[in-house]
C-alpha cells in the first residue's frame, strides 16, 4: 500500500474510507468496469477517458477502500463537480456482501452535502437493478423520473430511473 500521506483522503468512515482515485488505480477500475457483473448495470468508459478525470476539476474517480487493510474495495465516478448539482455514476463495489455499497455510498453523501455543501446530487440506475434502487432509495434518494428506452444495449433500448437527493432532505434525516 502507498504511504497514506500520498492520498487524497475525501473521509473516512468506520471501516471505510474515500479517497481520490489516481493513475495507479486504473487498472483496477478498468477490471471493475469489465467485470460481467458489473458490467450489465453501467456503460462503461474508456481508459483514456479515467486518464482524464485524474487531471480535470469537473469529474472525480472515488477509491473505496478498507481502513484496516488498504485494500480497495470498490470505486464511485463523480460528474458535474463544477456545478451544484453532482452526479454520481458508476458505484461498483467489488467485495460484495458485507455492507461496503451502503457504508460507501453513505460517506459519499456525506461528503458531498457537509464538505462540498451540494445542493443536490443525482444518480441514473437501469431500471431492473433491483439491489441498487434499493440501496439508493433506502440511503434518502428520491425516485424523480424514467427515461423510457434510452440506452441501446446489445440491441436492446433499457430504461433509466432518475434519483436524486436535495441538501435539505439529506440534512432533514
Amino acid at each position: 500500500m502507498k504511504g497514506i500521506d500520498t492520498m487524497e483522503i475525501l473521509i473516512a468512515g468506520e471501516r471505510l474510507r474515500l479517497r481520490r482515485a489516481n493513475l495507479d488505480d486504473l487498472d483496477y477500475i478498468m477490471k471493475l468496469q469489465a467485470a460481467p457483473e458489473n458490467l450489465k448495470f453501467i456503460v462503461p468508459f474508456s481508459e483514456d477517458y479515467h486518464r482524464e478525470i485524474f487531471t480535470c476539476t469537473d469529474k472525480m474517480d472515488v477509491i473505496a477502500e478498507e481502513i484496516s487493510t488498504g485494500e480497495r474495495v470498490g470505486y464511485f465516478m463523480l460528474r458535474e463537480l463544477d456545478t451544484p448539482c453532482a452526479e454520481f455514476t458508476h458505484v461498483i463495489i467489488e467485495k460484495k456482501g458485507c455492507g461496503y455499497g451502503r457504508e460507501a455510498l453513505n460517506l459519499l453523501i456525506k461528503w458531498t452535502f457537509e464538505t462540498k455543501s451540494f445542493h443536490r446530487i443525482w444518480i441514473d440506475c437501469k431500471d431492473y437493478n433491483s439491489v441498487a434502487l434499493h440501496l439508493y432509495e433506502s440511503s434518502g434518494f428520491v425516485r424523480e423520473g424514467l427515461l423510457r428506452e434510452i440506452l441501446l444495449t446489445n440491441g436492446v433500448y433499457e430504461n433509466l430511473v432518475v434519483l436524486g437527493m436535495l441538501d435539505r432532505e439529506y440534512f432533514s434525516l
